[in-house]
């Protein structure tokens, strides 16, 4: 019989390794943003209050790596980045909906 510890503690879950993916610093509100528009870095500078450029930047390119986010670069004058969500994190909006229901 499988007891509810043996689940949480087994490192080959997938709902543990998606929490892992998304833990840390501003994951959850960039994602959160990236829902409802593309994104500036700029604008989540103001957006995400009390967050400075470094951990942002971390964050960004933490889920740039797992493919969450895509870093755009815009080609005008003057140049700026975009960060788009991909179809893998897009994937996973049903799942947040589903947590934001149990709330």
């Amino acid at each position: 019989m499988t007891t509810n510890k043996e689940i949480v503690d087994n490192e080959t879950c997938p709902a543990q390794a998606l929490l892992k993916l998304l833990s840390g610093k501003w994951k959850p509100e960039i994602f959160r943003l990236a829902v409802e528009a593309p994104l500036r870095f700029s604008s989540l500078l103001h957006q995400i209050e009390g967050s400075n450029k470094q951990t942002l930047a971390v964050a960004l390119r933490e889920l740039e790596e797992v493919s969450f986010l895509e870093r755009i670069v815009i080609k005008q004058k003057p140049l700026h980045i975009e960060y788009h969500l991909t179809e893998k994190g897009k994937s996973l909006i049903p799942v947040f909906k589903q947590l934001e229901s149990l709330g």
